[in-house]
């Protein structure tokens, strides 16, 4: 799918996630709607930024795996430790591809495309939703014979059931060769008691954001193996050496971390 229409009257992701993390990029109606879910979610910022910090762990996990070819789906407007930031200062030779459909991330693709001088990055303008038109375009920069890292951070809560994710999925995932790896995040609303849910519905009339249990989650990946610790918060993956300890709880942040290895 091409970009969808610039309509700043309603709220869209990408732009509503930018609020959540105190960026600039974003109009009334991404932080009316991002005010509406706070409401109900008072820890929804702590979730941003804790997924943003999952996102630089598992990066920065890969390259030093040897991944130098990384397929970034759902990139969201750039902000401080964007994927080729974290994987060029690993190895400056390293290739990255974003894909987004929002237009205000589509201008601002000059920041993303500051790439290390020996590697390289490209900005692709399309939808998840057409993981095949995806798929061809990057191969013009991506060798598929050859591992890539696949980011799916914060993005499949985007796409509802019944425009079939677990498809999406398995595209992507069998067009990557052996030695690949899924980084992914999804939101969940398992740890929130009901009268939270209640709330949390309310702000999502329309039914594009689509939470999913731990299990569910997981089962987009079945046949990859998963990297330890496993399907876990994005607060807790990893995150020894991170500054702020102890880590916040799964309850507050509400959003699920996997990273697997395609055998």
């Amino acid at each position: 799918m091409a970009s969808e229409s610039f309509d700043t009257t309603v709220a869209h992701p990408a732009r509503r996630y930018n609020y959540w993390l105190g960026g600039k990029d974003n109009f009334a109606a991404d932080r009316a709607n991002g005010d509406a879910v706070e409401a109900a979610m008072p820890t929804i910022r702590l979730m941003a930024m804790e997924n943003r910090r999952f996102l630089g762990r598992a990066a920065r996990f890969l390259a030093r795996q040897g991944i130098r070819q990384f397929l970034d789906i759902g990139t969201g407007i750039p902000a401080p430790g964007n994927t080729h930031e974290v994987v060029q200062a690993v190895d400056g030779t390293a290739k990255i591809v974003y894909v987004d459909n929002d237009p205000i991330v589509l201008s601002h693709a000059r920041a993303l495309l500051t790439s290390a001088p020996s590697g390289t990055v490209d900005y692709l303008d399309a939808d998840l939703r057409d993981p095949r038109t995806i798929l061809r375009d990057a191969a013009k920069t991506l060798d598929f014979t050859e591992p890539v890292g696949l980011l799916l951070v914060a993005v499949l809560h985007f796409i509802r059931d019944d425009e079939d994710p677990q498809g999406i999925v398995n595209t992507l995932l069998d067009a990557l060769p052996s030695g690949s790896y899924i980084i992914a995040t999804h939101a969940t609303w398992e740890f929130n008691p009901a009268e939270v849910v209640e709330k949390l519905q309310a702000a999502n009339p329309d039914g594009r954001f689509v939470p999913r249990d731990g299990a569910d989650f997981v089962r987009f990946f079945d046949g990859l193996e998963p990297v330890e610790p496993g399907l876990i918060s994005v607060a807790h993956w990893r995150a020894e050496t991170e500054a702020e300890q102890p880590r916040p709880s799964a309850e507050d942040v509400s959003c699920f971390g996997y990273v697997a290895r395609k055998p």
